[in-house]
């Protein structure tokens, strides 16, 4: 942890010193009070699921994230267009495995649900292998590349006209024009190794990451941030973390050690094997940073490594008190983080528990208002039917 304060990266997007409050919804089956123990009440139905995000949504969360994964539980596209209309206020951050679904119709479906949210839309790019395949990762890069040139194309030209290695379009683009007209939904990143950087310097609007000592967070910004200048853009950063927090530190690290108080390490081991990105570089860093862990999973003062043992992903969480959870929220805005997707066990409860707590003292905005990301592109006019 830095001593004193925190290094400032000035070559980011959003000058201004705010935050995206955003939270997570558990669509891929894990939400609990216990980790390692599957709980009846809270599986990934789609209740349970429509529930999460409506919590978020009344208590003034921003966004949040819906995952993809090939596991029990919802689908994201699906599932956005089915909630799109009961929402007020919030963004749906839709996470998209590229090359999963045609990319002329995935600008479709993307558009048509930036429609049914009136621009509340945002898109996580996921980097990785189909489910079942086993992929090189200069081809995944490649078409990860082509897939995000292709929306781009659709959302902001007249014309998608693409030539690439892997996919080739010359189409009319006014089927998939998106609600927002200023270069379409902000593109998240998420992804460590340096193809994965590339693709995020080279082409999207955010880049998240997992849970990291202030030091590794600032050298992955810093790294982004060069790779970004090299393409003559600037991007932002955000961070993915659980929280707990309570009225006293105590009561919170009580939390903590309660959530693995029935977890065996077999168990844990199970339950990170049977994801896709449980061998990822990502994944393998948030295990290395709890080997470096104090005996009770602890680095950096309150950031706690304990829920890797049985999450593949991010791995660590915040815990403490209010004011301690602002101190170090309001160290990593000054690193230049200017959004945040919260999580906690039990979802729902967790999300009331950081509303009433942290929530109203931070400056949350949603990024996408602040943006100023393309000259508008003038919508299309629909072609009549009497001029098919």
């Amino acid at each position: 942890m830095f001593k004193g304060d925190v290094p400032r990266l000035s070559t980011i997007r959003t000058h201004q010193r705010v935050s995206e409050v955003g939270w997570f919804a558990d669509l891929c089956g894990g939400d609990t009070d216990r980790l390692g123990k599957l709980d009846p009440s809270r599986r990934s139905n789609y209740e349970h699921c429509r529930d999460i995000v409506l919590t978020a949504d009344s208590l003034g969360y921003k966004n949040i994230l819906l995952p993809t994964s090939y596991m029990l539980g919802q689908e994201v596209l699906p599932f956005a267009a089915a909630i799109a209309s009961q929402l007020q206020q919030i963004s749906l951050l839709t996470a998209i495995r590229t090359g999963e679904i045609h990319p002329p119709m995935l600008a479709r479906h993307l558009s048509t649900l930036d429609h049914l949210l009136q621009g509340r839309l945002t898109v996580n790019i996921i980097n990785s292998e189909l489910p079942g395949l086993v992929e090189d990762a200069e081809y995944r890069y490649q078409r990860c590349k082509e897939v995000i040139q292709i929306l781009q194309q659709a959302w902001t030209q007249e014309k998608i006209d693409h030539s690439g290695e892997i996919y080739r379009f010359s189409l009319p683009s006014y089927p998939v024009k998106p609600y927002q007209q200023h270069g379409g939904p902000l593109l998240y990143f998420g992804g460590i190794s340096p193809g994965s950087r590339d693709v995020c310097a080279q082409y999207c609007d955010v880049f998240l990451m997992w849970p990291d000592t202030e030091e590794g967070l600032f050298e992955s910004m810093q790294d982004l941030s060069n790779r970004a200048a090299a393409y003559g853009r600037s991007i932002d950063f955000g961070l993915r973390i659980h929280v707990i927090v309570r009225e006293t530190e105590e009561e919170a690290r009580f939390w903590a050690k309660t959530l693995i108080s029935e977890l065996d390490a077999a168990r844990g081991v199970q339950l990170k094997s049977r994801t896709q990105d449980s061998r990822s570089v990502g994944v393998l860093k948030q295990d290395a940073l709890r080997t470096v862990a104090d005996e009770d999973d602890y680095i950096e003062g309150n950031l706690w490594m304990g829920i890797g043992r049985a999450r593949s992903g991010c791995g660590g969480a915040l815990v403490g008190n209010p004011s301690q959870i602002l101190e170090r929220l309001h160290r990593y805005l000054d690193m230049g983080i200017r959004a945040f997707i919260f999580s906690g066990y039990p979802l729902i409860e967790e999300s009331h528990y950081f509303a009433k707590l942290v929530l109203p003292h931070l400056p949350n905005v949603r990024l996408a208002e602040l943006q100023e990301r393309l000259p508008t592109v003038q919508p299309v006019t629909p072609l009549t039917t009497g001029e098919l």
